[in-house]
């Protein structure tokens, strides 16, 4: 996940951009800059994860965000936590909003901020999808098969939900776990194994499918067998190893 560009964030935020079309301007340009101006409106939280290998990260709910309870202790995991803060919650401050600070900021100290801000959402969303309203905003792309299917042929196809190998972040990027054969695989579009584990955590498949039970499957029946011209492989060849 790359930090933003200068243009980006400029455009990104801009609250006055736009703000008087000309009547002369053609409807094709009027129609561009309505689609700018309707872009610029999205929340940074929508805006993040509509970005192209963020599509299995969940919108957290606003009231979440806002309750200082859900970030307790992260405070000590991210750097210039405050401005972190600012950025995920569209603060706009007196003295000017927290995007006019950073664009006076070099382009070093904004890249700091903006990664701050991305690991920062991606921690307390580790703790959003555990709760009630983040397990059912889970499920919803899970039914949909927002996070891919199981590479196992006898799978058939089966679901996956993402999972980290640590709750930690910058140990590993996400995996997706199959409930089927219960296993994990690197996730089928590549983009979105660029994302850090931590962003899910260990906890939520086991406690996603405890919760809704009806979603976990039967096992596998049918496995791969070794054969040479048709004949079966002999248990005792390295094959069966």
């Amino acid at each position: 996940m790359s930090a933003l560009s200068t243009t980006t964030t400029t455009n990104r935020y801009s609250s006055d951009s736009g703000s008087s079309i000309s009547s002369n301007l053609t409807d094709d340009t009027k129609t561009s800059l309505a689609a700018a101006l309707d872009t610029a409106s999205f929340s940074w939280v929508a805006w993040f994860c509509s970005l192209k290998g963020n599509a299995m990260l969940c919108q957290v709910d606003r009231s979440y965000l806002e309750d200082a309870f859900n970030f307790a202790g992260l405070e000590e995991l991210v750097p210039c936590f405050a401005q972190a803060m600012d950025i995920i919650l569209d603060v706009q401050r007196d003295s000017g909003s927290t995007t006019d600070s950073i664009d006076r900021m070099s382009e070093d100290q904004r890249d700091i901020i903006e990664s701050a801000a991305e690991l920062l959402y991606g921690l307390v969303h580790q703790r959003f999808i555990l709760s009630t309203r983040g397990l059912k905003r889970m499920y919803d792309k899970y039914k949909a098969c927002g996070f891919g299917r199981c590479h196992r042929v006898y799978c058939r196809g089966q679901p996956v939900l993402p999972v980290g190998q640590s709750d930690v972040p910058g140990k590993t990027t996400v995996n997706v776990y199959c409930p089927r054969c219960k296993d994990i695989y690197f996730p089928q579009v590549a983009s979105d194994g660029n994302i850090d584990g931590a962003f899910f955590g260990t906890s939520f498949p086991s406690l996603f499918l405890l919760r809704y039970p009806n979603l976990v499957p039967s096992l596998p029946v049918e496995t791969f067998v070794p054969r040479i011209y048709g004949f079966k492989v002999h248990y005792s060849s390295p094959l069966n190893k």
